[in-house]
């Protein structure tokens, strides 16, 4: 099968907030935390570390939470960490979620959220879980913000 990239899922989001962006940084790798303020990745686990695991816990489609284990791919303290998911045979499947925090000045931030399945094999998650995928990205998305003001203003 030829792939040209339209089968793919991409999915893109941010949003400004009133927090600085050592906070904002803070809530996204306070993993213990996550069920405390994330409605998608319940469970979360890392050092942080390039090569290194990340182990989630998520709700996506039916049948209760999910497991999964990733890799870290990058991390620039403060400012962004990415990871994905471990190569499937043949490339037919591949992933990259990035979180990126960019400092606003005067006390406020941005976060902006990628999300990508590319390969072959894309259309099929996209097909089953594409709509549902891009929603809960958005909804965390919107979550942090609020988790953010809240712990700036303590």
């Amino acid at each position: 099968m030829f792939y040209d990239g339209r089968m793919a899922l991409i999915t893109d989001s941010s949003i400004d907030i009133d927090a600085p962006a050592v906070v904002v940084w803070q809530v996204l790798t306070d993993f213990d935390a996550y069920g405390e303020w994330n409605p998608f990745q319940v469970e979360c686990r890392s050092t942080l570390r390039p090569g290194d695991p990340i182990d989630m816990r998520f709700r996506l489609g039916p049948g209760g939470l999910k497991r999964t284990r990733e890799y870290i791919d990058a991390v620039d303290e403060g400012r962004s960490f990415s990871y994905r998911m471990k190569p499937a045979p043949f490339g037919a499947v591949r992933s990259l979620r990035r979180h990126t925090v960019v400092d606003l000045g005067d006390g406020r931030s941005r976060y902006e959220s990628h999300f990508e399945i590319t390969g072959p094999a894309s259309g099929i998650v996209k097909l089953l879980f594409g709509k549902e995928l891009v929603a809960k990205f958005a909804a965390v998305t919107r979550a942090l913000a609020p988790r953010a003001e809240e712990l700036a203003r303590e």
